[in-house]
């Protein structure tokens, strides 16, 4: 038990939430629950350490000027288009990382979501994981294409298709066809938002927030604006 409480109070200050730890417990507890079954230890430790309390987390909300600021502060750099994605669209991260060029309809001006993108751990390991989603009328469904993206993505594929002729063989090809790219080719992975936003915030002074509560505040500027508009709560969690 002893070594255990001490590898949970080691997780928790590496930063990882009480939620997560319970996580890491549920898989101990199991592993060892199995090994007291089978006679290999006698009693299970898991059960007798003390597990961190959970706070529930409120989610934050930035306001239509905090928005504004934060979409100057990312042009040019590799979080500019997941930023300005999940602010007007609310994509998750997954969704934002899985989109392709294919998947923007340029001339009809709208777009699908179709694609995701995840890296979970698998022994120990990070993962790619890249996969469709379930063809069904929802994930398929078509999204309106805002003007001021559409000109913004035309100009960042331009760039990619110049960077491809510029390095040639060193750029990347595993990838090909997807918008979330660097300059030679390779995927910007789900980790280097979570970590490069929260760095973004605080080098430029900006309220720290989650990158996944930008999906919060693209619903709630959407819920302000439907007072108006007649966009209803139905209307945003379609």
């Amino acid at each position: 038990p002893k070594h255990i409480q001490e590898f949970y109070q080691y997780l928790l200050d590496e930063g990882l939430s009480g939620n997560t730890v319970k996580h890491y417990h549920a898989n101990i507890r199991k592993a060892l629950q199995y090994a007291m079954k089978t006679d290999i230890i006698l009693s299970n430790p898991a059960d007798k350490v003390d597990l961190p309390k959970i706070e529930e987390y409120k989610p934050k909300f930035y306001t239509s000027d905090e928005v504004k600021t934060l979409l100057n502060e990312v042009i040019g750099t590799k979080l500019e288009i997941p930023v300005m994605i999940d602010c007007f669209y609310g994509f998750r991260r997954s969704e934002v990382i899985g989109l392709k060029w294919s998947a923007i309809d340029f001339e009809n001006d709208v777009f699908y979501i179709n694609h995701t993108v995840t890296t979970p751990r698998i022994d120990g390991k990070l993962k790619i994981v890249a996969k469709d989603r379930a063809k069904t009328k929802s994930s398929l469904r078509a999204l309106p294409l805002d003007a001021g993206i559409k000109k913004r993505l035309l100009e960042i594929k331009a760039q990619q298709e110049a960077y491809q002729k510029k390095f040639k063989r060193s750029y990347s090809k595993e990838w090909a066809g997807y918008v979330m790219v660097d300059e030679l080719g390779g995927l910007i992975l789900p980790n280097y938002i979570t970590s490069a936003f929260k760095h973004l915030l605080k080098k430029n002074e900006l309220r720290v927030i989650r990158y996944h509560d930008l999906r919060h505040t693209c619903a709630s500027l959407l819920l302000n604006k439907g007072k108006t508009n007649g966009v209803t709560l139905k209307d945003i969690q379609v």
